[in-house]
């Protein structure tokens, strides 16, 4: 599999917040599902594979928060591929805070995208990589 890639960095903001002064938990999510979708896409074309793959979300699986996220922390989204299969990716997503001189490892989750041909009516999934038997690859 490809090496990690940090798909996103974001400083949080006052407006993200719940009524604890913490960053809600939705921010949080919006952003995994946006650096799942940019690594998948990233890791398709690096690849080679199919152009005409758009991803949609199927899945946010295990999420777990593990630390409260603040105003003024840099999150990074840290990105690695945990599948390919046929026509879906697994994005295992790490997300970390800068606070100050601090790293605070603040949630995990595993993101699934289906490849989908958005130029159809139908939408439906698209092979993303020329894969040959044996190749080691497999999944939906």
């Amino acid at each position: 599999m490809s090496e990690p890639y940090v798909a996103i960095r974001v400083v949080m903001m006052p407006a993200d917040t719940n009524p604890h002064g913490t960053i809600f938990g939705g921010v949080i999510l919006s952003n995994i599902d946006m650096a799942g979708a940019i690594a998948a896409r990233r890791e398709v074309h690096l690849r080679g594979g199919n152009p005409r793959a758009s991803f949609v979300t199927v899945a946010l699986n295990r999420v777990e928060f593990k630390q409260p996220v603040l105003v003024g922390d840099v999150v990074s989204f840290n990105t690695t591929v945990g599948r390919i299969g046929r026509t879906s990716i697994t994005i295992n997503v790490d997300v970390v805070a800068e606070r100050g001189a601090e790293t605070i490892d603040v949630t995990t989750a595993e993101a699934v995208f289906v490849g989908v041909d958005l130029s159809t009516p139908d939408r439906k999934p698209v092979v993303l990589l020329n894969q040959t038997p044996g190749s080691g690859e497999s999944g939906a």
